[in-house]
């Protein structure tokens, strides 16, 4: 198992988390994902697995359609660090762009038919 350590852009949100090595990443073709064009960790975190630290009132939170899932900005700069999924709501997924220890444009990419869910 490695940690893994990731943060937004101006550091006012951190997040930590364990797992084996991280060789892949998954993206969404749902109407915000696409738009955003992040890279996801392939599979989900329960609650007690992401550590999350955040400075003051930085984390925001951004729901659409049925409101189930949570995407979670800093509304300081702007990055999308985290947010808790549809599918299995309570439990996470991080952009892989927002973690030290991986470079995202090297990681082959799953992408999940979010627009069925909606």
């Amino acid at each position: 198992m490695q940690t893994y350590n990731g943060s937004c852009h101006c550091g006012a949100i951190r997040f930590s988390f364990e797992s084996e090595t991280i060789t892949e990443g998954l993206s969404c073709n749902c109407s915000f994902c696409e738009r955003r064009q992040a890279l996801m960790l392939p599979f989900m975190l329960a609650p007690e697995q992401l550590e999350i630290e955040v400075s003051g009132d930085a984390l925001s939170c951004y729901q659409f359609g049925n409101k189930v899932a949570k995407h979670y900005f800093c509304n300081k700069c702007g990055i999308y660090p985290f947010h808790e999924t549809m599918r299995k709501p309570g439990h996470y997924r991080v952009n892989l762009g927002c973690v030290d220890e991986i470079d995202s444009f090297t990681l082959p990419r799953t992408v999940f038919n979010g627009r069925e869910l909606l």
